[in-house]
């Protein structure tokens, strides 16, 4: 019994983590990716730039789809107030993002496009993830140990980080990973 219309799913994401999540919903799908400079408008607010940056990321695809080709893009970012944290550029940045987010709470937003010849759905998950004090040494470990360098804010909430430094979480687990896997479904039922 097939759960979604027939479509050729496409994920443009080279992520490990939005590749398992999107099987985990029982999705047969080909990666395909295509380099896009991932600059945003400064106008936007921290809704609207993950959003923006996953419907720029399907733009280069838009004239390649087939009659039957569903593509998925996304973007997620991490706001603490109204900074957005991008993925660290070193070990120093990465450092002084998590000690940014200790004890604190922050969002993660996952925007999400999808697209195929003749219709376009974006859509975006918001989560509220609370970290605990965390220490020096805490940080030090985990950038060594994990190299977070491709995350935005700098961890994995399903890494060891999160496992010892989230006290709370409200909203999607699976969005902070990277996938609102709950709300794609929706939205891929509904498309």
């Amino acid at each position: 019994m097939k759960w979604f219309p027939e479509y050729n799913f496409i994920l443009a994401s080279k992520s490990p983590r939005r590749q398992q999540l999107l099987k985990s919903l029982g999705i047969d799908f080909s990666v395909r990716l295509k380099e896009v400079e991932e600059v945003y408008p400064e106008n936007l607010t921290k809704e609207e730039i993950p959003v923006y940056l996953a419907e720029l990321k399907a733009k280069p695809f838009k004239n390649e789809l087939a009659k039957n080709d569903l593509l998925i893009t996304a973007d997620t970012v991490v706001c603490l107030e109204e900074h957005v944290l991008e993925k660290p550029a070193s070990f120093e940045e990465g450092f002084e993002m998590l000690q940014s987010l200790s004890g604190k709470q922050h969002q993660v937003i996952t925007g999400v496009c999808l697209s195929s010849q003749n219709k376009t759905k974006s859509f975006y998950a918001l989560t509220n993830v609370v970290f605990k004090k965390l220490t020096p040494d805490e940080i030090n470990y985990y950038i060594h140990a994990f190299r977070p360098f491709d995350k935005a804010g700098a961890y994995g909430i399903q890494e060891w980080i999160g496992s010892i430094g989230i006290t709370s979480i409200e909203g999607s687990f699976y969005n902070v990973m990277g996938l609102p896997v709950q709300k794609l479904y929706e939205n891929i039922q509904r498309f």
